[in-house]
Protein backbone atom coordinates (compact mmCIF):
# COMPACT_ATOMS: atom_id res chain seq x y z
CA UNK A 1 0.00 0.00 0.00
CA UNK A 2 2.46 2.78 0.97
CA UNK A 3 6.31 1.61 -0.33
CA UNK A 4 9.00 3.59 -2.28
CA UNK A 5 7.07 6.14 -4.46
CA UNK A 6 5.53 8.14 -1.28
CA UNK A 7 7.57 10.20 1.23
CA UNK A 8 5.70 8.42 4.22
CA UNK A 9 7.80 7.40 7.91
CA UNK A 10 7.05 3.41 6.98
CA UNK A 11 6.46 0.60 4.20
CA UNK A 12 2.61 -1.02 4.75
CA UNK A 13 1.64 -4.01 3.04
CA UNK A 14 -2.36 -5.10 3.38
CA UNK A 15 -2.47 -8.49 5.08
CA UNK A 16 -6.77 -8.46 4.94
CA UNK A 17 -9.24 -5.94 4.62
CA UNK A 18 -9.26 -5.61 7.95
CA UNK A 19 -4.97 -5.66 8.60
CA UNK A 20 -2.03 -4.27 7.46
CA UNK A 21 1.31 -4.81 8.90
CA UNK A 22 3.88 -1.41 9.17
CA UNK A 23 7.52 -2.02 8.97
CA UNK A 24 9.88 0.70 10.14
CA UNK A 25 13.68 1.54 11.08
CA UNK A 26 16.03 3.90 12.58
CA UNK A 27 19.32 3.96 14.04
CA UNK A 28 21.82 6.79 15.54
CA UNK A 29 24.84 7.68 17.48
CA UNK A 30 24.86 8.60 20.60
CA UNK A 31 22.72 11.97 21.05
CA UNK A 32 23.67 12.02 25.02
CA UNK A 33 26.20 10.88 27.44
CA UNK A 34 24.28 8.23 29.51
CA UNK A 35 24.14 4.79 27.89
CA UNK A 36 20.36 3.68 29.48
CA UNK A 37 18.74 7.03 28.04
CA UNK A 38 20.25 6.61 24.81
CA UNK A 39 18.77 3.13 24.53
CA UNK A 40 15.55 4.58 25.65
CA UNK A 41 15.78 7.07 23.13
CA UNK A 42 16.58 5.41 19.79
CA UNK A 43 14.02 2.51 20.60
CA UNK A 44 11.02 5.42 21.10
CA UNK A 45 12.55 7.30 17.88
CA UNK A 46 12.15 3.74 16.23
CA UNK A 47 8.88 2.93 17.80
CA UNK A 48 7.66 6.61 16.17
CA UNK A 49 7.16 5.75 12.90
CA UNK A 50 4.51 3.29 13.34
CA UNK A 51 2.43 5.64 15.51
CA UNK A 52 2.87 8.38 13.10
CA UNK A 53 1.37 5.78 10.40
CA UNK A 54 -1.68 5.80 12.36
CA UNK A 55 -0.34 1.82 13.90
CA UNK A 56 0.05 0.35 16.98
CA UNK A 57 4.16 -1.56 17.61
CA UNK A 58 3.70 -4.85 18.86
CA UNK A 59 7.22 -6.71 17.62
CA UNK A 60 10.46 -5.13 16.90
CA UNK A 61 14.46 -6.25 16.26
CA UNK A 62 17.54 -4.85 17.51
CA UNK A 63 20.15 -3.09 15.19
CA UNK A 64 23.63 -2.23 17.09
CA UNK A 65 26.79 -1.45 16.00
CA UNK A 66 29.11 -1.54 19.10
CA UNK A 67 33.37 -0.98 19.61
CA UNK A 68 35.08 -4.25 20.60
CA UNK A 69 36.74 -1.85 23.33
CA UNK A 70 32.98 -0.78 24.83
CA UNK A 71 32.50 -1.86 28.21
CA UNK A 72 29.90 -4.23 28.57
CA UNK A 73 28.01 -2.63 31.48
CA UNK A 74 27.86 0.46 28.67
CA UNK A 75 26.28 -1.59 26.07
CA UNK A 76 23.99 -3.47 28.56
CA UNK A 77 22.71 -0.49 29.84
CA UNK A 78 22.10 0.90 25.78
CA UNK A 79 19.95 -2.50 25.22
CA UNK A 80 18.44 -2.38 29.05
CA UNK A 81 17.26 1.52 27.78
CA UNK A 82 15.75 -0.08 24.64
CA UNK A 83 13.97 -3.14 25.89
CA UNK A 84 12.27 -1.32 28.87
CA UNK A 85 10.75 1.75 26.45
CA UNK A 86 9.81 -1.12 24.23
CA UNK A 87 8.09 -2.83 26.96
CA UNK A 88 6.49 0.65 28.02
CA UNK A 89 4.83 0.58 24.57
CA UNK A 90 3.80 -2.86 24.96
CA UNK A 91 6.31 -4.55 22.39
CA UNK A 92 8.39 -7.64 21.99
CA UNK A 93 12.02 -7.17 21.01
CA UNK A 94 12.06 -10.55 19.32
CA UNK A 95 15.94 -10.50 18.95
CA UNK A 96 18.23 -8.59 16.65
CA UNK A 97 22.12 -8.14 15.19
CA UNK A 98 25.05 -6.67 16.11
CA UNK A 99 27.96 -5.42 14.27
CA UNK A 100 31.19 -4.48 15.19
CA UNK A 101 31.95 -0.50 14.60
CA UNK A 102 33.81 2.47 15.91
CA UNK A 103 30.93 4.73 17.13
CA UNK A 104 28.27 3.12 18.83
CA UNK A 105 24.91 3.07 16.87
CA UNK A 106 21.65 1.80 18.25
CA UNK A 107 17.86 1.55 17.20
CA UNK A 108 15.05 -0.77 16.19
CA UNK A 109 13.49 -2.60 13.11
CA UNK A 110 9.66 -1.95 14.27
CA UNK A 111 6.49 -3.79 13.06
CA UNK A 112 2.90 -3.24 14.36
CA UNK A 113 -0.40 -3.06 12.73
CA UNK A 114 -2.60 -0.86 11.03
CA UNK A 115 -6.29 -0.90 9.76
CA UNK A 116 -6.09 -0.52 6.01
CA UNK A 117 -8.67 2.27 5.96
CA UNK A 118 -6.99 4.02 9.28
CA UNK A 119 -3.92 4.81 7.89
CA UNK A 120 -2.38 7.94 8.50
CA UNK A 121 0.13 9.38 5.58
CA UNK A 122 1.77 12.35 4.39
CA UNK A 123 -0.48 12.84 1.33
CA UNK A 124 -3.81 12.99 3.78
CA UNK A 125 -4.33 16.83 5.02
CA UNK A 126 -7.03 18.93 3.65
CA UNK A 127 -7.53 22.68 3.37
CA UNK A 128 -9.48 23.58 6.35
CA UNK A 129 -7.57 21.32 9.07
CA UNK A 130 -5.69 22.67 11.74
CA UNK A 131 -2.46 21.59 12.34
CA UNK A 132 -1.66 19.90 16.09
CA UNK A 133 1.78 19.34 17.27
CA UNK A 134 2.77 17.32 20.19
CA UNK A 135 6.43 17.72 21.30
CA UNK A 136 8.13 20.75 21.57
CA UNK A 137 10.93 21.26 19.32
CA UNK A 138 15.11 21.83 20.01
CA UNK A 139 15.69 18.99 20.45
CA UNK A 140 18.84 19.00 17.73
CA UNK A 141 20.51 22.23 19.52
CA UNK A 142 20.40 21.60 22.75
CA UNK A 143 21.58 17.77 22.22
CA UNK A 144 24.66 19.26 20.01
CA UNK A 145 25.57 21.87 22.79
CA UNK A 146 25.48 19.04 25.49
CA UNK A 147 28.18 17.19 22.45
CA UNK A 148 29.73 20.24 22.74
CA UNK A 149 30.12 20.15 26.66
CA UNK A 150 27.81 23.86 26.97
CA UNK A 151 24.52 22.45 27.83
CA UNK A 152 22.91 23.52 31.06
CA UNK A 153 22.13 20.36 33.76
CA UNK A 154 18.00 21.62 33.59
CA UNK A 155 18.18 21.43 29.88
CA UNK A 156 19.84 18.31 29.80
CA UNK A 157 17.28 16.52 31.75
CA UNK A 158 14.09 18.50 29.63
CA UNK A 159 15.91 17.10 26.47
CA UNK A 160 16.28 13.65 27.82
CA UNK A 161 12.41 13.14 29.38
CA UNK A 162 10.97 14.69 25.59
CA UNK A 163 12.95 12.46 23.59
CA UNK A 164 12.59 9.75 25.73
CA UNK A 165 8.56 9.96 25.69
CA UNK A 166 6.56 7.46 23.07
CA UNK A 167 4.42 9.32 20.53
CA UNK A 168 1.73 6.30 21.35
CA UNK A 169 -1.01 8.23 22.91
CA UNK A 170 -1.07 10.98 20.10
CA UNK A 171 -0.65 8.44 17.53
CA UNK A 172 -3.97 6.54 18.99
CA UNK A 173 -5.83 10.22 19.87
CA UNK A 174 -4.83 10.94 15.97
CA UNK A 175 -6.53 7.58 15.03
CA UNK A 176 -9.40 7.77 17.45
CA UNK A 177 -10.48 11.02 15.22
CA UNK A 178 -9.83 10.08 11.95
CA UNK A 179 -6.67 11.66 11.13
CA UNK A 180 -5.73 11.27 7.55
CA UNK A 181 -2.61 13.56 7.45
CA UNK A 182 0.37 13.60 9.53
CA UNK A 183 3.99 12.66 10.08
CA UNK A 184 6.32 12.73 13.25
CA UNK A 185 9.25 15.55 13.31
CA UNK A 186 12.84 13.56 13.12
CA UNK A 187 15.81 14.73 11.00
CA UNK A 188 14.36 17.02 8.17
CA UNK A 189 13.62 19.26 10.89
CA UNK A 190 10.00 20.86 11.39
CA UNK A 191 9.61 22.70 8.66
CA UNK A 192 11.28 20.00 6.20
CA UNK A 193 9.10 17.48 7.22
CA UNK A 194 6.01 19.92 7.07
CA UNK A 195 6.99 20.66 3.68
CA UNK A 196 7.04 17.08 2.55
CA UNK A 197 3.38 16.83 3.78
CA UNK A 198 2.56 20.31 2.03
CA UNK A 199 3.54 18.79 -1.26
CA UNK A 200 2.22 15.38 -0.76
CA UNK A 201 -1.01 17.01 -0.04
CA UNK A 202 -1.04 19.45 -2.64
CA UNK A 203 -1.94 21.83 -0.10
CA UNK A 204 -0.05 25.06 1.75
CA UNK A 205 0.61 25.21 5.37
CA UNK A 206 0.48 28.39 7.26
CA UNK A 207 1.68 28.67 10.57
CA UNK A 208 1.86 31.12 13.96
CA UNK A 209 5.86 31.21 14.96
CA UNK A 210 4.47 32.34 18.26
CA UNK A 211 2.20 28.90 19.13
CA UNK A 212 5.10 26.69 18.33
CA UNK A 213 6.68 25.23 21.70
CA UNK A 214 10.27 25.12 22.16
CA UNK A 215 12.52 23.52 24.84
CA UNK A 216 13.73 26.19 27.54
CA UNK A 217 16.90 25.95 26.44
CA UNK A 218 16.46 26.03 22.68
CA UNK A 219 16.78 29.45 21.96
CA UNK A 220 19.32 30.59 23.29
CA UNK A 221 21.68 28.05 22.20
CA UNK A 222 20.59 29.11 18.37
CA UNK A 223 21.23 32.61 19.41
CA UNK A 224 25.08 30.92 20.13
CA UNK A 225 24.89 29.65 17.26
CA UNK A 226 24.87 25.78 18.72
CA UNK A 227 22.88 23.97 15.58
CA UNK A 228 23.80 20.57 14.21
CA UNK A 229 25.03 20.43 10.48
CA UNK A 230 22.22 19.00 9.76
CA UNK A 231 20.18 22.12 10.40
CA UNK A 232 22.00 24.06 7.87
CA UNK A 233 21.30 20.89 5.21
CA UNK A 234 17.89 21.34 5.76
CA UNK A 235 17.60 24.76 5.34
CA UNK A 236 19.26 24.81 1.72
CA UNK A 237 17.09 22.26 0.89
CA UNK A 238 13.86 23.39 2.20
CA UNK A 239 14.06 27.21 2.45
CA UNK A 240 12.65 27.61 -1.33
CA UNK A 241 9.37 26.74 -0.75
CA UNK A 242 8.95 28.76 2.84
CA UNK A 243 7.95 32.12 3.35
CA UNK A 244 9.37 33.71 6.55
CA UNK A 245 8.35 37.63 7.89
CA UNK A 246 10.27 40.42 6.72
CA UNK A 247 13.10 40.78 9.40
CA UNK A 248 12.56 37.11 10.94
CA UNK A 249 16.08 36.39 12.81
CA UNK A 250 18.24 33.29 11.63
CA UNK A 251 17.93 31.70 15.14
CA UNK A 252 14.28 31.79 14.67
CA UNK A 253 14.38 30.62 10.97
CA UNK A 254 17.06 27.64 12.03
CA UNK A 255 15.46 26.61 14.91
CA UNK A 256 12.27 25.13 12.30
CA UNK A 257 15.22 23.53 10.42
CA UNK A 258 16.70 21.79 13.41
CA UNK A 259 16.66 18.16 13.24
CA UNK A 260 14.92 16.46 15.76
CA UNK A 261 15.57 13.19 17.56
CA UNK A 262 12.20 11.23 18.85
CA UNK A 263 10.17 14.71 17.57
CA UNK A 264 6.35 14.43 18.20
CA UNK A 265 3.78 14.09 15.72
CA UNK A 266 2.15 17.08 13.47
CA UNK A 267 -0.68 16.11 11.96
CA UNK A 268 -4.01 18.29 10.45
CA UNK A 269 -7.27 18.00 12.48
CA UNK A 270 -10.86 19.06 11.35
CA UNK A 271 -11.48 21.80 12.94
CA UNK A 272 -15.34 20.30 13.99
CA UNK A 273 -13.18 18.03 15.87
CA UNK A 274 -10.95 19.70 17.80
CA UNK A 275 -12.98 20.64 20.60
CA UNK A 276 -13.59 17.19 21.47
CA UNK A 277 -9.97 15.86 20.16
CA UNK A 278 -8.61 18.64 23.29
CA UNK A 279 -10.84 17.45 25.64
CA UNK A 280 -9.61 13.80 25.33
CA UNK A 281 -5.73 14.51 24.74
CA UNK A 282 -6.53 16.11 28.49
CA UNK A 283 -7.69 12.96 30.31
CA UNK A 284 -4.60 11.23 28.50
CA UNK A 285 -2.43 13.95 30.17
CA UNK A 286 -1.21 13.64 25.83
CA UNK A 287 0.65 17.43 25.48
CA UNK A 288 -0.64 19.23 22.21
CA UNK A 289 0.30 22.92 20.41
CA UNK A 290 -2.52 23.95 18.30
CA UNK A 291 0.47 25.63 15.43
CA UNK A 292 -1.62 26.36 12.26
CA UNK A 293 -3.86 25.64 9.66
CA UNK A 294 -3.78 24.13 6.49
CA UNK A 295 -4.88 26.46 3.70
CA UNK A 296 -5.46 26.10 -0.52
CA UNK A 297 -2.35 26.68 -2.53
CA UNK A 298 1.01 24.99 -2.24
CA UNK A 299 4.25 25.74 0.08
CA UNK A 300 4.39 26.77 3.56
CA UNK A 301 3.98 30.54 5.38
CA UNK A 302 4.99 31.59 8.80
CA UNK A 303 3.68 34.40 10.47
Amino acid sequence: MIGLESPDDAAVWRLSDEQAIVVTTDFFTPVVDTPYEYGSIAAANSLSDVYAMGGRPFLALNIAALPDNLPPEISSEILRGGAEKAREAGVVIAGGHTVKDKEPKYGLVAIGFVHPQKIISKSGLKAGDVLVLTKRLGTGVTTTAIKQEKAEEAHIKEVIEWMSRLNKAAGELAVEFGVRGGTDITGFGFLGHAAEMAEASGVALHFEFSKIPFLSGARGYAERGIFPGGAFDNKGHFEKVVNFPVNFSEPSQMLLFDPQTSGGLLFGMAQEKLSAFEARAKELNQPYWIVGEVREGKGIEVR
